[in-house]
């Protein structure tokens, strides 16, 4: 009997990956709830700040981009730079691949994941099923990622959740509950602007508080970007197109520079077509950073240095952290605690070697786990294109 590679994870980057090795005969189990977090952990009424070229699948197969997804399901085609994806619009999209071209798809968990005999991989499910795999991709996108500083541990209780003074901006799919109330928003980036602006539409009073000066920004729109620049996914520039289209020299940098990248490439920045429903309702207050957090009667107060050195307290209802993710083997404990110990990591990231394989031989990551090897185009959707045909080629080669 051959044995399956097993991919853990449902979302973009496992539904591609899951793709690249049927389309090569090689025999897969697929695992998990396609598209979750997407469609449970991003909130109600979200647009992608990504642009339509960015935001496609990529597999073997022709006819299953999301401009075809948009013609099968007789929607508004979404193709131009000027269009916008609604976050259910992708939701649709993502599972309607996963049906056509992952059928087989398993919606049980993964609880353990061990090392076995002769090199092979045993694993037990949450339906009570143990089998052994050749080899393991996980793909688990931000599942258990969520990053939230320790200065704002205080008041957060037993951990941020929605019903907790500190929540994650993970954590919210309506943001109508904050209807009428005072809420506080950290971060800068897109995550943080946009859970802003969709807090205050649904009749929040919102603060963003950005640390650093000058931090809330928006791109420029389409029609605006420098047009004698090579194009990316992301934008046009020299230093986005080469991290885009030629990740493979990413991982021989030094850990320093790799890392330094991953958070400040295309880091904290709105989209261009967010700044008219964030500015003038939306409140900013720029302070040089938070120093901590409390909530002696069950409303969060924040203690802030301002950039003149003076000392603030902000109140609030409910502080919302958009505060992103921190990649951490430690968190992913469905591997068992020999495997994830004996991986070779960078700042809590598995080091991977060509093809995406950790130091463990059979073991792959993909997605986000796998930025600090092969850079920012890991946190991006269109990072399938390059991580899908690289994995699946290493693992046929070494595991075929």
């Amino acid at each position: 009997m051959i044995r399956p590679v097993a991919v853990i994870g449902a979302g973009p980057f496992g539904l591609s990956t899951a793709a690249h090795l049927r389309a090569r005969g090689i025999p897969v189990r697929v695992f998990g709830d396609p598209m979750v977090s997407w469609r449970e952990h991003m909130p109600e009424g979200m647009l992608l700040k990504s642009t339509p070229v960015a935001s496609s699948l990529d597999c073997p197969q022709p006819g299953h981009t999301l401009a075809d997804y948009c013609d099968a399901a007789g929607v508004r085609r979404l193709v131009t730079d000027e269009d916008i994806i609604p976050v259910e619009t992708f939701v649709a999209y993502g599972e309607w691949f996963q049906q056509r071209l992952v059928p087989g798809l398993e919606r049980v968990r993964v609880v353990s994941v061990d090392r076995g005999e002769h090199g092979a991989f045993e694993l037990k499910l949450d339906s009570g099923e143990s089998f052994t795999a050749r080899a393991v991709v996980v793909a688990t996108g931000l599942s258990g990622l969520a990053h939230l500083p320790p200065e704002l541990a205080g008041a957060a209780g037993d951990g941020p959740a929605p019903t907790s003074p500190v929540s994650h901006s993970s954590q919210h799919h309506d943001l109508g509950r904050f209807a009428g109330q005072e809420l506080i928003v950290i971060g800068a980036g897109q995550s943080a602007l946009e859970t802003a602006a969709l807090a205050a539409e649904a009749g929040a009073r919102v603060r963003v508080v950005s640390r650093g000066r000058g931090r809330v920004a928006f791109g420029a729109p389409p029609w605006r970007q420098p047009r004698l620049r090579p194009e990316s996914p992301f934008g046009r520039a020299w230093s986005l197109w080469a991290l885009s289209h030629y990740a493979q020299p990413y991982r021989f940098l030094p850990a320093r520079t790799r890392h330094l990248l991953v958070r400040k490439v295309l880091g904290p920045l709105g989209a261009w077509w967010l700044r008219d429903r964030f500015e003038g309702k939306v409140q900013v207050h720029e302070v040089d950073r938070v120093l901590g957090a409390e909530a002696p009667d069950g409303s969060p107060v924040l203690t802030v240095r301002t950039h003149d050195g003076r000392t603030e307290r902000l109140a609030a209802d409910h502080v919302v952290a958009a505060t992103g993710y921190r990649v951490d083997i430690a968190a992913m404990d469905f591997l068992g605690h020999g495997l994830r110990t004996s991986l070779a990591v960078s700042r809590g990231a598995p080091r991977l070697g060509a093809g995406h394989v950790s130091s463990a031989p059979g073991l792959y990551f993909t997605g986000l786990p796998a930025a600090s090897s092969y850079g920012p185009v890991m946190r991006f959707v269109c990072g399938t294109e390059f991580a899908s045909p690289r994995l699946v080629k290493h693992l046929a080669a070494a595991h075929g």
